[in-house]
């Protein structure tokens, strides 16, 4: 008994104290006499004066007493059968709301603390003799409802639920994986919904963030892209998308369960409950149907909900045509925006867009084509996560290697990859050249021959290609000379491209030197 309870009684129990009630928080619940005494009522009895006091004991104790000698009523078989019984009214009652039977039942069996409840607080009104004075006000209610005729203990328990007000929500959002406490938080927000156009509206949500769940992690992948990639300040939409995710990865299995219904539909809603507001016919297909118009492929679309939900309250007038104009402006076509919104939904946040007109002030300024820095953006949305100070370090580097205005251009666009690099990444590569015998003004020229190669690993890239030219018989000496006037041997896969061309040179030798011109 908490300290703010027992306050509560000695002020209710002792006429005689100096003690007032003051507002008790418990869950604990007290009898007096016949009468359930709750915490709130015990507050609210200022100053009440009795003759007697007898003594008051949490209901917990009651129960407890009245037990049989192995500490259970009548075992666990009559509280089984409760439970079924109970779950049977439930099932009863969802039915009387225009669910169908099949699902009716689904939903009581899938919603245990719900039932667990009603069946508690039938007993406690049973064990306390408070069940006629409880129900008599609501019998006259209840007759259009009872059209079946039910036990006692089910009428009870089905009159408990109708008499809770949720409409049935409650059992319905349990049942769908919400804990007991956000269904009652959720279930008043979404209290104008009838219970079956909210089971409709649920099956469409999962249809179309869910619907072939297994993307073999690339929704995971492309999250974390996204996180490692933001240097920027972010509007409300980001941050409730980033919270999303917060939730999801706190889960064993982490983000890579974003995808799964079963793991994250539940946050979906908690941190979206307008998700279920949402009209279907003139809101939600409509976004669906200018998605596809757009380019966007009917299984890719679970990638952009997911990735960035806000996105689906978004008007297609007033927010979405206005910020796609804003993207396409400089450089690119209608047709390149549905494959942008896949690769980084984030694209139609404010922040984003703003960071957008930041970052082509800064490459004007730094004299690169329009084009480029278009194709760069085409090809790497995840550079518009990037703050313009980070953009300047790494422009600084190219800067001391000789890369600037239209080069620059060509890099960018050639390997738009780099701006995303730490700087300490391409100094890393650098050594790796310089270690080789190659200066600056060389290493300078390959960056902007072949930027591909500073976005290259050094450990499972550049060093195997390494390997397999001295394995071919290139002398070390010789390296400098052949990777300076060859540097795309470092980009060209091993397999498929340099040990066939070795092969058949080696092959094409062996036949001169045995005179088979014939062959070679």
């Amino acid at each position: 008994m908490s300290s703010n309870c027992l306050g509560n009684y000695l002020a209710f129990a002792v006429p005689n104290s100096n003690s007032h009630p003051f507002p008790c928080h418990c869950n604990t619940y007290f009898f007096y006499s016949k009468f359930i005494i709750r915490p709130e009522q015990v507050c609210h009895l200022h100053c009440r004066k009795l003759s007697f006091a007898p003594a008051l004991v949490p209901l917990a104790a009651a129960r407890s007493s009245s037990s049989n000698g192995n500490g259970t009523e009548d075992g666990e078989e009559c509280e089984g059968r409760g439970v079924a019984e109970a779950r049977e009214a439930v099932s009863y009652y969802l039915e009387e709301l225009g669910v169908s039977k099949e699902e009716s039942v689904e939903i009581a069996l899938n919603s245990p603390k719900y039932v667990s409840m009603l069946v508690d607080s039938v007993r406690d009104l049973d064990e306390f003799s408070l069940w006629n004075s409880w129900s008599t006000a609501d019998a006259d209610e209840e007759k259009p409802y009872l059209t079946r005729p039910l036990s006692s203990f089910k009428r009870k328990v089905y009159m408990m639920a109708k008499q809770k007000g949720d409409k049935g929500m409650l059992p319905f959002l349990e049942s769908i994986g919400l804990t007991l406490s956000s269904a009652t938080h959720l279930a008043r927000y979404l209290s104008s919904n009838s219970l079956p156009s909210l089971i409709n509206k649920v099956k469409y949500v999962k249809e179309i963030f869910f619907a072939n769940s297994d993307d073999g992690g690339l929704i995971a992948r492309n999250a974390r892209q996204m996180m490692m990639h933001l240097s920027i300040s972010i509007d409300e939409d980001v941050q409730q998308t980033l919270s999303f995710f917060e939730k999801i990865q706190a889960r064993r299995g982490g983000l890579h369960l974003l995808g799964s219904q079963d793991a994250s539909f539940r946050h979906l809603i908690e941190s979206f409950p307008r998700l279920l507001l949402l009209p279907k016919e003139s809101h939600m297909k409509r976004l669906m149907e200018f998605l596809d118009d757009i380019g966007v492929a009917e299984g890719c679309k679970r990638q952009i909900f997911l990735l960035f939900p806000p996105i689906i309250f978004y008007d297609i007038e007033k927010d979405v045509r206005p910020r796609l104009q804003a993207i396409l402006k400089d450089g690119m076509e209608g047709k390149d925006f549905g494959q942008m919104l896949l690769k980084y939904p984030w694209i139609l946040s404010k922040s984003i867009l703003q960071n957008h007109e930041d970052i082509l002030i800064f490459f004007d300024d730094e004299k690169v084509p329009k084009t480029s820095v278009a194709q760069a953006i085409k090809s790497c949305p995840l550079l518009l996560g990037l703050s313009v100070n980070k953009l300047k370090l790494v422009v600084e580097q190219f800067r001391n290697f000789g890369i600037r205005n239209q080069k620059l251009g060509k890099v960018i666009a050639t390997s738009p990859q780099l701006l995303l690099q730490k700087p300490q990444e391409f100094h890393q590569v650098v050594c790796f050249l310089r270690d080789l015998g190659l200066d600056d003004d060389i290493i300078g020229r390959i960056l902007g021959r072949c930027p591909e190669i500073f976005a290259s690993s050094i450990g499972k890239t550049l060093k195997r290609k390494l390997n397999f030219l001295m394995g071919i018989g290139v002398s070390r000496r010789h390296l400098p000379r052949i990777i300076r006037k060859y540097p795309e041997l470092f980009v060209c896969d091993i397999d498929r491209a340099l040990l066939p061309r070795s092969r058949f040179f080696g092959s094409a030798i062996l036949s001169v030197r045995r005179g088979d011109f014939q062959r070679f």
